[in-house]
């Protein structure tokens, strides 16, 4: 099937251009996207008509691109979502919620102008490619988290297998000082019952003599 672009289309051709499709890519998106019209000899006459028309603007609307692309590109936005600890998301981050988090961060940006080869599902910083004209494009970020303080961590330069080591070990040194605390103590205890108990002292080694054996003077008295 042939067209003629009304404007640049990737991999396809230029405006103006006549190209040969499949009849199916033609009708479920370069038609109905205004992006192509059917190359019949009337509508290859129409755009001859109106070529300057389109060509001025293609070139507005491509300036307004290169603009908000200058803004946009580099920019970092949030989107928090629940996920088990290994970082897998309970669900994924779409083109949609791409587009909603740059124009809630200031940037008209459509879902249909995100270009994601699949949905998102793991936490950590991913780059979106926003392409806002047939020839401009902008790269920003996602920062995919689970908490406000996990994605300033994340954008510092932590991934999430970082945090998690560092929160286990973090884990680890509270159970030693727990461990510490409660020997520090039981020692403490023990020191201010005096320890265990001591012997009674010996009694006096006159007093042994005296039970032990008979006074010098009973032999005589004997005798």
């Amino acid at each position: 099937m042939q067209v003629i672009l009304l404007e640049r289309v990737a991999k396809l051709g230029q405006m103006g251009e006549v190209v040969d499709v499949k009849p199916g890519y033609a009708r479920n998106f370069l038609l109905p996207q205004g992006k192509a019209m059917n190359a019949t000899d009337a509508n290859i006459a129409q755009f001859e008509n109106q070529k300057a028309q389109l060509e001025a603007r293609n070139l507005e609307t491509k300036k307004e691109a290169e603009s908000l692309a200058e803004k946009l590109g580099g920019q970092q936005f949030i989107v928090i979502r629940q996920a088990s600890d290994a970082g897998a998301l309970y669900g994924s981050v779409t083109t949609r919620d791409a587009a909603e988090a740059a124009t809630e961060g200031g940037y008209t940006v459509d879902k249909g102008q995100i270009v994601l080869d699949r949905p998102i599902k793991e936490l950590g910083l991913h780059e979106i490619t926003a392409r806002l004209h047939p020839e401009v494009d902008a790269t920003f970020s996602l920062n995919v988290a689970r908490s406000q303080e996990e994605a300033e961590l994340q954008a510092s330069g932590k991934s999430i297998q970082e945090l998690a080591a560092e929160a286990e070990a973090e884990a680890e040194f509270e159970i030693a000082e727990l461990f510490d605390d409660i020997g520090s103590a039981a020692a403490e205890d023990e020191e201010l019952l005096g320890g265990p108990e001591e012997e009674a002292p010996a009694e006096d080694a006159t007093e042994e003599a005296a039970t032990d054996g008979e006074a010098p003077g009973d032999e005589e008295d004997e005798s």
